[in-house]
């Protein structure tokens, strides 16, 4: 483990930020999370006190290149000065600086062109009031700003998000011509990774994606181990299309997420020599799965048995079991099998 991204994390400096956790618990709490399916979102921080730009650009080169990280989601804050904290008390002291917008800029844009083209940013900035805010952030439209460097630098940001196919073509007017299947293989968090994407390369346009992973040896949750791989993400992106319906003109409800899991099982059987797989979604998509991919439930159903049993609803556990319909409908989300 970094020496220096723990001190970004933890500790700057003579200040702490009594975050309450190593970064090596959060390593160990990103595999445990996408050893159980979940996809990983994390928030970072840059302009912390006594770090500098460089040193935040070399933190997130590590956040995305080091194998105990690699998110699959990102939230970025720059640090800003609120009344009443820590920080707003080296502020006031002269002992803490903001970096000058342009700087800011700079740097975001920097951090967007390091972003994998499998990580997703979700946000650049928090929305708290201006008037709350005594140093840090001065623009609400960080991100277009830093965009709009990056194009003058010559350099893309390929994330997720500003490649999808609806962002596409609400903002650039844009719509896919060529599409492919794309595959990117990762090692991360001990597991092995596969991005499965339909996409048009040479638009750089994003239709659909597949989180495949082969969990690691230790995982933790006995159904997921050996002989099962499990699909932590798949989304068909672009303007929604009502359920059970077509638009010829849209790209939801039109076979790239079954061609999506088809690879996944594909690779499972394979590639990783699983004998199932898994997929972690809500209600309203493990019914899908149930009706049309032949899976069956996953683990929290006898959980659920027993919590209706004891509420006495016994009448509707004899319906659901024997209406699959009705059973998708009832139960919380969990994890459905599939045989490969």
């Amino acid at each position: 483990m970094s020496k220096r991204l723990f001190s970004h994390c933890c500790w700057c400096g003579d200040f702490s930020f009594l975050r309450g956790h190593t970064v090596k618990a959060v390593c160990e709490s990103f595999h445990l999370a996408k050893d159980s399916g979940f996809k990983v979102v994390a928030h970072m921080m840059p302009d912390l006190p006594n770090v500098g730009l460089e040193r935040d650009i070399e933190q997130f080169t590590e956040f995305f290149e080091n194998p105990a990280f690699r998110p699959d989601g990102l939230k970025l804050y720059p640090t800003l000065v609120i009344r009443g904290t820590g920080l707003y008390e080296l502020w006031k002291s002269g002992r803490y600086k903001s970096y000058s917008p342009s700087d800011l800029i700079e740097l975001v844009a920097r951090i967007l062109a390091l972003v994998p083209p499998w990580t997703r940013v979700y946000r650049v900035q928090r929305d708290i009031p201006m008037p709350l805010v005594s140093s840090g952030v001065e623009h609400g439209n960080l991100r277009e700003l830093a965009l709009a460097r990056m194009k003058d630098l010559g350099i893309q940001c390929r994330d997720v998000r500003t490649r999808e196919v609806g962002i596409q073509e609400i903002h650039h007017k844009v719509r896919p011509y060529q599409v492919e299947l794309v595959r990117r293989d990762y090692v991360a968090n001990g597991g092995w990774e596969t991005f499965l994407s339909y996409e048009d390369p040479d638009q750089d346009i994003l239709i659909g994606l597949l989180r495949l992973r082969k969990c690691s040896e230790e995982t933790f949750r006995f159904e997921l181990g050996g002989g099962v791989s499990i699909v932590r993400e798949l989304h068909v992106y672009g303007t929604v299309v009502p359920v059970s319906s077509r638009d010829p003109t849209k790209f939801q409800h039109q076979g790239f997420g079954m061609l999506l899991m088809e690879e996944a099982e594909r690779i499972a059987r394979d590639e990783h020599g699983s004998g199932k797989i898994a997929v972690i979604s809500g209600n309203w998509k493990r019914a899908k799965f149930m009706i049309y991919s032949q899976f069956e439930l996953g683990t929290l159903l006898p959980l659920f048995m027993v919590i209706m049993f004891r509420i006495g609803l016994s009448w509707l556990m004899k319906d659901l079991c024997s209406n699959k319909k009705k059973i998708m409908k009832a139960v919380w989300p969990a994890r459905a099998f599939r045989a490969v």
